[in-house]
C-alpha cells in the first residue's frame, strides 16, 4: 500500500536524549507532525522554539520530515503573533495542570479575558489546539468540557478550532455541530477501552490523557476514522515517557506509538474501511484543513511482512511492545 504524504498532526518529540531516540521514527515514516510545546519549560517564545526546531531537525537525521511548530498559549498580544506567525503553525491551549508539562495552563476561560488573544489569531488565520478536559471526574473530564468548545466555537466563529486526541461520543457528535471545529484521533483510542487499562491487570504503557473511555466512546471514534470524515484527521499524541516513570507509583500519562502507526492503521483500516479512507484520515483531511502544501511529497509504501515489535526502544516501551504486526513500513 502506498501513503502520500503521512501527517502526524499531533506529536510529542520532548527534547535531550528522548529528542535523538523518539524522533527518528516520525520522521522516516511522516512527512509532516504538529509539535507539541509542553517541554519542562512550555515553548512561549519564537527563539527559543525556532532553536527547538532546529534540534527537531538535527535528531531527524536527514529525512524529509517538516516539524509543524507550536507555541504554549498565553495572552500573546497583536504585535508578538504578527512577528510570529510566519514561525507558526498553531497555538496549542492545555488548561491548568490537566495533563505533562501544563501547570501554565489556563485557569479561567472567561472569553473576555481571552478574547484579545483569540480575535487576533482569528485574524491571522492561526488555529487553536485544544486539549480539552476539565478537571471534573476523570471519565467525565472531556464531555464536560464540551460546553467550554461550544462558548470558544460561538464566540469566535473564524477560529479554526482543533479539539485533540478527543475519545468520547460527546465530542465526535459536538464536531457536527460547528462549522469551525475540527478534531484529530490517535491510534491508541481507535483500539483499546478503559477496559484494557485497568481491567485486568494494570497496563502502565496504555495510561494515557485523556484516558481511555467506554466501548461506545471507541465505536464513535472508529466510525469517524474509518469513514474518512473530512473533518477529522490523524494526530497520535505519541507521548515517550522513560520506563522508571511508568512503571511506578505516579505513572506517567502517554502512550509511545510512533514505531508502529502505519502498519497499524493499514491493518485496521484494510479490516474495517479502505486505502481511500486511510489516505484521507492520516493526511488528505489535514491538508485541506490546514492548507498545506509541500514542495515534494514524500510517498511512504507499506509491505504485508511480518515482524515483531521491539519491547523496548531504548528506555521507552512502544504500543503493542512484543506484538507481531502483518505490514511493515519498507526501507
Amino acid at each position: 500500500m502506498k501513503l502520500k504524504n503521512p501527517l502526524d498532526t499531533h506529536l510529542h518529540l520532548r527534547d535531550e536524549s528522548m529528542l535523538a531516540l523518539v524522533a527518528p521514527f516520525s520522521a522516516k515514516d511522516f512527512k509532516a507532525g504538529v509539535i507539541m510545546p509542553n517541554l519542562i519549560t512550555p515553548l512561549t517564545e519564537i527563539d527559543v522554539l525556532k532553536a527547538y526546531k532546529e534540534r527537531i531537525l538535527k535528531a531527524c537525521k536527514n529525512e524529509d520530515f517538516t516539524p509543524l511548530m507550536t507555541l504554549f498559549f498565553k495572552d500573546y498580544d497583536e504585535q508578538f503573533l504578527e512577528k510570529a506567525k510566519d514561525e507558526l503553525f498553531a497555538i496549542k491551549l492545555y488548561p491548568a495542570g490537566i495533563t505533562t508539562n501544563s501547570d501554565n495552563g489556563i485557569s479561567s476561560f472567561d472569553i473576555e479575558k481571552l478574547k484579545p488573544t483569540l480575535i487576533t489569531m482569528s485574524e491571522l488565520n492561526i488555529p487553536l489546539l485544544v486539549h480539552g478536559e476539565t478537571n471534573d471526574f476523570v471519565m467525565d473530564r472531556e464531555a464536560n468540557f464540551a460546553k467550554i468548545y461550544e462558548k470558544l466555537a460561538k464566540n469566535f466563529p473564524k477560529l479554526k478550532i482543533v479539539m485533540e486526541h478527543i475519545t468520547t461520543k460527546v465530542l465526535c457528535d459536538l464536531l457536527k455541530d460547528y462549522e469551525n471545529l475540527y478534531a484529530t484521533i490517535t491510534l491508541h483510542h481507535l483500539m483499546i477501552t478503559l477496559d484494557d487499562v485497568v481491567g485486568g491487570k494494570m497496563d502502565p504503557h496504555l495510561f494515557c490523557k485523556p484516558i481511555a473511555k467506554r466501548y461506545e466512546d471507541k465505536d464513535a471514534l472508529c466510525e469517524l476514522a474509518f469513514s474518512g470524515y473530512e473533518k477529522a484527521m490523524f494526530g497520535s499524541d505519541s507521548a515517550p515517557h522513560p520506563l522508571h516513570t511508568k512503571e511506578c507509583c505516579g505513572c506517567a500519562a502517554g502512550v509511545f506509538s510512533a514505531p508502529v502507526i502505519l502498519p497499524v492503521l493499514v491493518e485496521l483500516f484494510e479490516k474495517h474501511s479502505n486505502e481511500t479512507n486511510l489516505q484521507k484520515f492520516i493526511s488528505d483531511n489535514a491538508c485541506k484543513i490546514h492548507n498545506l502544501k509541500f514542495e515534494k511529497d514524500k510517498i511512504v509504501i507499506l509491505e504485508k511482512q511480518e515482524w515483531q515489535v521491539a519491547q523496548k526502544y531504548g528506555d521507552v516501551v512502544p504500543f503493542m511492545a512484543g506484538k507481531t504486526l502483518n505490514f511493515k513500513v519498507a526501507n
